[in-house]
């Protein structure tokens, strides 16, 4: 039906699968949006340039409404973003880049170890970019399913991103929904704060390093980083601490910690001066508990996850040459690094499951394969990778 003058399509629930426009419909709802966009900057010919003969990719929407099954416990979630594979890359790649890196941090007030962390966690290095459209996938999640009011504001902005000469068509691609670039800028995001840092006249995330590593400087620092200071310190908690009502936004003063029995993870006072912080336990009192400051909600902000908050924070302490979380994660059998996620699908492919390529990513036929494995191996079948299931097929 017709919604002020555009095509609008329901929003699919997270089991309907997605159903998709006719040609004619799809094409009514992008002209439909002609106006809108030329509203928000977007000039007529642009627009038409870009979406004449479009077609839409309902893979995007499958993407949008699938709900996976599997959650991944933090001690995956890192395991799998801060190894010993990544921290070697990035310490080379801050080594490549110094120059650079030294002149956005006396701009933004950024440390290297901190830009170089968001780039290894975002693209593995400008490794990863994704491989859909950007025009192709923001008009299709415009027009079908889900949020479409928020696809039309960075459809509108990846437009104007094109017509202002900053990336070629053919280079603008990113994720499924709309990130893009050496560190996966959402549209609306580049335009504001997106720099020209290698002053060619265009800010480039996508075959500009040197863009993207100040831009990424240049959103912490408009995020409130505060140069200098840490994002955060692993602690001790007393015997019997309650965790009940704390978190990262329930600032308190280290002071206030201090008289509460929290220590540094060596033992050792507290510091007497700092700001405030907020204690974060993200596998309960038992597991690694850290107090955090101002710096990590700046690199929060990038994402809105503190698990990914955490992934950052914790890599760039490993590429200033930091070791592993003092306090182990409270699990019995710990995570894989992507060079053992790599080994396990081999020994998948060697027991004649078929999971695809061997790229340290589990998918749904990894996790399918894993599953018969650990029921042939009498555990239980839950779909998770760890050091016990890869130790067993190592001696199988």
């Amino acid at each position: 039906m017709l919604i002020g003058g555009t095509l609008a399509f329901p929003a699919l629930s997270q089991t309907t699968s997605p159903t998709p426009p006719s040609p004619a419909e799809f094409e009514a709802c992008l002209s439909g949006l002609k106006a809108p966009a030329r509203a928000a900057g977007v000039r007529d010919e642009t627009f038409t340039r870009h979406t004449a003969g479009l077609q839409p990719d309902m893979t995007v929407i499958e993407k949008l409404n699938f709900q996976p099954e599997f959650r991944m416990a933090i001690w995956d979630y890192l395991s799998g973003l801060v190894d010993d594979e990544r921290v070697a890359e990035g310490q080379a790649q801050m080594a490549k880049h110094r120059e650079v890196l030294e002149r956005v941090q006396q701009r933004y007030g950024v440390d290297p170890a901190t830009v170089v962390a968001v780039w290894g966690v975002e693209s593995n290095f400008g490794q990863t970019f994704g491989k859909y459209p950007l025009v192709q996938a923001l008009g299709t999640l415009s027009c079908v399913g889900r949020r479409q009011a928020f696809f039309r504001g960075e459809l509108y902005a990846s437009l104007r991103i094109l017509q202002a000469g900053h990336i070629a068509p053919e280079r603008l691609v990113g994720s499924w929904a709309g990130a893009f670039g050496h560190t996966q800028f959402m549209p609306t995001t580049f335009e504001r704060l997106a720099v020209d840092f290698d002053g060619d006249g265009r800010a480039d995330l996508m075959d500009s390093t040197t863009d993207a590593l100040a831009s990424t400087a240049n959103f912490l620092a408009k995020a409130g980083w505060q140069s200098g200071q840490p994002w955060g310190i692993e602690v001790a908690l007393p015997a019997g601490f309650s965790v009940a009502g704390e978190g990262r936004r329930t600032k308190r003063p280290l002071s206030d910690w201090s008289a509460r029995g929290v220590r540094a993870v060596d033992g050792s006072p507290l510091p007497a001066q700092g700001g405030p912080a907020g204690l974060l336990t993200l596998a309960g009192p038992l597991g690694p508990a850290f107090l955090v400051f101002r710096n990590f909600d700046a690199v929060y902000s990038y994402n809105a996850a503190e698990s990914y908050g955490l992934a950052i924070a914790h890599l760039s302490d490993r590429l200033r040459g930091a070791g592993p979380f003092t306090t182990p994660w409270p699990t019995d059998d710990a995570g894989l690094s992507r060079a053992e996620r790599r080994e396990l699908q081999g020994l998948l492919i060697l027991r004649s499951h078929d999971i695809g390529e061997v790229d340290g990513m589990l998918g749904e036929r990894s996790r399918a394969a894993i599953r018969i494995e650990q029921s042939r191996l009498g555990h239980e079948a839950s779909g998770r990778a760890g050091q016990k299931l890869l130790k067993a097929l190592r001696g199988s």
